[in-house]
């Protein structure tokens, strides 16, 4: 069974940094691609950052480029999400995704992560 497990959230301050982690286990080596999204009280789901198996192709949101990076270790089958210089427009859920095939949108993505919780205080 396929799991994906995020971890790293938390409170951060305006102008910081915060590392989310993801861990994937059973099938992981079946994703060509992963992804972050985000959630924030009454908005829709959006797009984060993706990145394809090997690094070859990686893409951001308009909003996060330049502050966030994502890289991937694939021997640990392990995503990241680096946040930096935080504001508190950042303050969502974030949730890890999975998916077979190059995406940036939220409904092509097959598995999710049960999310973790990011503050960003000013």
């Amino acid at each position: 069974q396929v799991q994906l497990v995020e971890s790293g959230g938390g409170l951060g301050q305006a102008g910081g940094s915060l590392r989310l982690s993801c861990a994937a286990s059973g099938g992981a080596f079946s994703f060509y691609v992963m992804g972050w999204f985000r959630q924030a009280p009454g908005k829709e789901r959006e797009f984060v950052a993706a990145i394809s198996r090997g690094g070859g192709l990686i893409d951001y949101a308009d909003s996060v480029k330049g502050r966030f990076t994502i890289s991937g270790d694939n021997t640990k089958n392990t995503v990241y999400l680096q946040m930096n210089t935080l504001e508190p427009e950042d303050t969502a859920v974030y949730y890890c995704a999975a998916g077979s095939q190059w995406a940036l949108g939220v409904h092509e993505y097959a598995y999710w992560g049960q999310g973790t919780q990011v503050t960003v205080s000013s």
